[in-house]
């Protein structure tokens, strides 16, 4: 039988927000975690890193900021926002710290969301490198911020309504399968990423006719693709071997983080290098 939309094997053996929405009655290797001073947190190291994460992301946007003739200046920015989002609510929907149900459900809807409209922006950050619109513009950035908040809300409500049942759409069976959040959650960011990849790549190999910057590129694919073989594949066995303390969500975290910022420093390589504090010169002919 078909395993489309089933997220049954995927909650058993993975740390994933999305199995909060869901009744998980089996896990291969419960993460416990470590405790302290008579509390336990569940998942220490993805906090640590997602607040990293945090710190690296208003690190780049400040750059971004100093970047003044860079093309998808605001774009970028945008994009960062919504790292920041994703990173924040991973705290609350993966770390362990929350045990009431409820309210890890509401971080997981923002969570998901977040996800979604994040690599809906990246998309449209590769779009925007085309320039079919002048970048930064009110325009500009209504359409990337308002498409990506419709994105969000949607996946958001979607998320929602699968946990708590105000309706009966997206109610799951017991092989937890769920269409919806099965494409919105796994099957879109995939899509956008390599709808990025072969974007940039055009942009890159055959309008600016430059091959430095693939390699960045490709690093910032291969980082991310690490990250999901730790969630995915080698989550369950780092339980195991660490004896319930964790998994592959901590080294998810860390190389997703990794991929951000050589995605950051690709875009950077392929746009102008004049900022905000570099003194400019004028060439006067005699």
């Amino acid at each position: 039988m078909s395993q489309f939309g089933k997220f049954n094997d995927l909650c058993r053996d993975s740390t994933l927000p999305v199995c909060n929405v869901f009744n998980v009655t089996e896990k291969s290797c419960e993460l416990l975690g470590f405790e302290s001073g008579g509390n336990r947190i569940g998942n220490l190291g993805s906090i640590i890193f997602a607040c990293i994460a945090i710190i690296a992301a208003v690190l780049l946007l400040w750059l971004s900021e100093k970047k003044q003739a860079a093309v998808g200046r605001r774009e970028m920015q945008i994009f960062l926002v919504g790292y920041m989002i994703v990173s924040l609510a991973e705290i609350f929907t993966i770390g362990g710290i929350i045990e009431n149900r409820e309210i890890r459900v509401w971080f997981t809807g923002l969570h998901i969301g977040a996800i979604t409209a994040t690599f809906w922006i990246l998309l449209l950050n590769a779009i925007v490198g085309y320039q079919l619109l002048d970048d930064g513009t009110p325009l500009s950035i209504a359409l990337v911020g308002g498409s990506a908040l419709v994105v969000f809300l949607g996946t958001g409500y979607i998320t929602m309504d699968t946990a708590l049942q105000w309706t009966d759409t997206f109610t799951s069976n017991e092989d937890l399968r769920n269409y919806a959040l099965y494409i919105l959650y796994l099957i879109f960011p995939l899509i956008a990423l390599a709808g990025y990849f072969i974007l940039e790549s055009v942009l890159v190999l055959h309008v600016l006719a430059e091959r430095r910057p693939m390699v960045l590129l490709g690093g910032a694919t291969l980082l991310f693709v690490i990250a999901q073989i730790f969630n995915f594949v080698a989550s369950v066995h780092i339980c195991h071997a660490t004896d319930h303390k964790i998994d592959g969500s901590l080294f998810s975290t860390l190389f997703t983080l990794l991929s951000v910022i050589t995605l950051w420093f690709f875009w950077s390589s392929i746009t102008e290098d004049v900022w905000v504090d570099e003194p400019m010169t004028e060439n006067y002919d005699a």
